[in-house]
């Protein structure tokens, strides 16, 4: 008997070991979050209606943006807003799978409550909150950063278990963004931290507040000019 639970107590500390160190991973898509206008859910032909080249197949098929011509630059309003649920206290990193034809249709502005205060950075300009997206006119995963203007810095956050709230802004009109990974793993190395783009379950389990901001597209913002 002291040895069944023996085995028993070593099981269940192992497994207890096993949960400590297992990664944060959470993926979510840009669409089924809370979007505000200007910025709307676009699918690939948009990005030629407004003359540029017609991205890869982004997650799903959609991704988010404010449309314009490459080169607009723009990006006083609007923004797509995410409701996530952190497991457990830590450090976290965001990448974002994103495309961005030039160097004035790529960056957004970036805060993460309750790490960073509830600040309009569209409005303050404050640099600390800059994200500056790697170029290509493909979809690839970037880490957000922070763009100061004395050189650009990985970000990182310190945030607690429970809800907090992710907000990209827009800040140039045509910088897309499909879809984010949200790690615990604050590596730099792509290839290291692995960002993947959701999958059916992560649509179930990840937290999303619908409304009726979501079911302004592209298509139908178009349709009523």
């Amino acid at each position: 008997m002291k040895k069944i639970l023996l085995m028993l107590v070593s099981a269940l500390f192992v497994l207890s070991f096993s949960g400590m160190l297992m990664a944060v991973d959470i993926a979510m898509e840009a669409e089924f979050a809370v979007i505000e206008e200007p910025m709307v859910i676009g699918v690939p032909v948009d990005a030629v209606d407004q003359g540029g080249a017609e991205p890869d197949e982004p997650s799903r098929g959609q991704f988010v943006w404010v449309p314009g011509p490459p080169a607009t630059g723009g990006g006083g309003s609007g923004y797509v807003q995410f409701t996530v649920n952190i497991p457990t206290p830590g450090n976290y990193a965001v990448w974002g799978r994103v495309l961005a034809w030039d160097g004035n249709s790529d960056s957004f502005w970036v805060t993460w409550e309750p790490a960073d205060p509830a600040e309009n950075p569209q409005e303050t300009e404050n640099t600390e909150y800059r994200w500056g997206v790697a170029g290509g006119a493909t979809w690839h995963w970037d880490k957000i950063n922070q763009w100061l203007d004395g050189g650009t810095f990985e970000r990182s956050w310190e945030l607690p278990a429970g809800p907090t709230i992710l907000t990209v802004f827009t800040r140039e009109d045509a910088t897309m963004l499909d879809c984010i990974f949200i790690t615990d793993n604050l590596s730099d190395d792509e290839a290291e931290v692995g960002p993947r783009t959701p999958t059916d379950q992560d649509l179930q389990t990840t937290s999303v507040t619908p409304g009726d901001k979501l079911a302004v597209t592209w298509g139908s913002v178009r349709a009523n000019k």
